[in-house]
């Protein structure tokens, strides 16, 4: 059963069309992953959902709602949640100060505190640590935390293993497929391809705000071009014009 679906997606900004004619879907309890080079228009697609950007033409309805005129707060009560790129945690505000805004945004308060520090564990030791103080790795578990807060029938993840060691990235990856088994799609914009397509059951490859190629996650892993352009085979594919995206920084 689709729980979002994208149809037709254009977004332009400044008068440049960044989106263009893009069509997505998310099943229930399903991990998909949007793959693309920087600049692409992938970051532009999440605020879009999210309601920050609004579409000039297409739709986006969540639970066969539409969505895609609705502003954010309203979108985060019909449940869809993002954590975005950077983090943007509030350094000077507690970790626990961060995750009880994340529950009044959806006007559940911290209803699901417990449940979050469960999934992360290093959380609850630090709940009385300024936020800002946290490791890299740790403030993107706050940042995913922070978004679970208002208990999300799907979870945007904008770039969640940027910057971070790779031991952290094994963690965070691990971690969003045990909050799918618990019952939350994820839809997952990621430069490391190689994870992200090990984990996600499809992929959508996006280039110059169009989606290129999309499905199974395992099969586009043996796709002679996918490897090309994102495993580090080679740097580009003439016949796709796939261009490698750049490496993750430990």
């Amino acid at each position: 059963m689709s729980l979002l679906t994208v149809q037709n997606l254009e977004v332009k900004l400044g008068g440049l069309t960044i989106v263009r004619d893009i069509s997505l879907q998310v099943d229930q309890d399903e991990i998909v992953c949007v793959l693309g080079a920087n600049g692409v228009g992938k970051t532009t697609l999440m605020r879009t959902l999210s309601g920050i950007y609004h579409p000039s033409a297409g739709s986006i309805t969540l639970g066969g709602q539409p969505i895609h005129r609705l502003p954010a707060h309203t979108i985060v009560r019909l449940g869809l949640s993002q954590a975005p790129e950077g983090r943007q945690i509030f350094p000077t505000m507690t970790v626990e100060e961060n995750l009880i805004l994340g529950g009044i945004q959806a006007g559940k308060k911290n209803d699901a505190r417990e449940e979050i520090l469960a999934i992360f564990p290093l959380l609850q030791e630090r709940l009385k640590q300024k936020a800002g103080s946290l490791s890299g790795g740790e403030q993107q578990m706050l940042c995913i935390g922070r978004a679970l807060m208002s208990r999300p029938r799907i979870l945007l993840l904008d770039e969640p293993s940027l910057g971070l060691a790779p031991r952290f990235v094994q963690k965070i990856f691990a971690l969003l497929k045990q909050i799918r088994q618990q019952g939350t799609a994820i839809l997952l914009v990621e430069q490391n391809a190689r994870a992200a397509l090990k984990i996600a059951d499809r992929a959508y490859i996006v280039e110059g705000g169009r989606v290129l190629l999309n499905g199974n996650a395992a099969e586009l892993a043996d796709d002679e071009r996918i490897r090309r352009a994102y495993l580090g085979e080679s740097s580009t594919d003439a016949a796709t014009g796939f261009q490698e995206p750049p490496r993750v920084q430990a």
